[in-house]
C-alpha cells in the first residue's frame, strides 16, 4: 500500500514542485475518485487546497470541503498523528476553536502515550490559540474561553520543558 501511495502522490508532488498547484489539486481529485481508500490522497489534497486559499488570501475552496478531506484522511488512518495535527491547525485557522482544541488534545494524548513531551506543534498551537481567543475576547475574561486559555498555557509551559507546577514555582520564586 505504501508503494502504491507513493506512486499516486508522485504526479501531484511534481506538479506542485513546478508551481502548478491547480494541476496538482485536479490530479489529486481524479485519483481520489479511483482510490478513495488512500488517506494520503485526501490529506495532500487538503494541504494543497489550504495552500491555494492562503496564496489567494481568500476562500477559493470552501473551508468545509477542506475540513472534510482532513477528516476523511483521519478516519482512514486513525493512528497518523500528522493528520490529527494538520486538521487541528486548520480548524484553528478557521476559528473553529472547540474543534481545534479537542483535536490538539487528542494529539497531545497520543504524544503522552508515546512518552514524547509537548512538542513544537503544541507550542505553536498554544500561541495561535491565544491569538484566536484575543480576537473573540480581547480581555480574555469570558468564561467560555477560560478552559481554552488554560490549555494553551499548559502546552506552552510544557513545550518549554516545565510542568505546570514547576512553572508556577519558578514564577513565584524571588530569585
Amino acid at each position: 500500500m505504501v508503494k502504491m501511495s507513493e506512486e499516486l502522490l508522485q504526479g501531484p508532488i511534481e506538479m506542485f514542485s513546478n508551481g502548478d498547484l491547480d494541476g496538482a489539486l485536479a490530479d489529486l481529485e481524479l485519483k481520489i475518485k479511483d482510490h478513495a481508500d488512500v488517506p494520503e490522497l485526501h490529506h495532500m489534497w487538503a494541504e494543497f487546497a489550504n495552500m491555494k486559499n492562503t496564496e489567494a488570501q481568500d476562500d477559493v475552496i470552501a473551508g468545509r470541503k477542506i475540513m472534510k478531506a482532513y477528516k476523511t484522511a483521519m478516519e482512514l488512518d486513525e493512528e497518523n498523528m500528522e493528520y490529527i495535527a494538520d486538521f487541528a491547525s486548520f480548524a484553528l485557522e478557521c476559528r473553529r476553536i472547540p474543534v481545534a482544541v479537542k483535536e490538539f488534545q487528542r494529539y497531545a494524548r497520543r504524544l503522552e502515550l508515546e512518552d514524547i513531551p509537548v512538542d513544537e506543534i503544541l507550542f505553536t498551537a498554544s500561541r495561535n490559540l491565544v491569538d484566536a481567543i484575543e480576537v473573540m475576547d480581547p480581555s480574555r475574561k469570558n468564561a467560555m474561553v477560560q478552559p481554552w486559555l488554560k490549555q494553551a498555557l499548559q502546552w506552552a509551559v510544557g513545550a518549554l520543558g516545565y510542568s505546570v507546577e514547576e512553572a508556577i514555582e519558578t514564577l513565584g520564586s524571588e530569585d
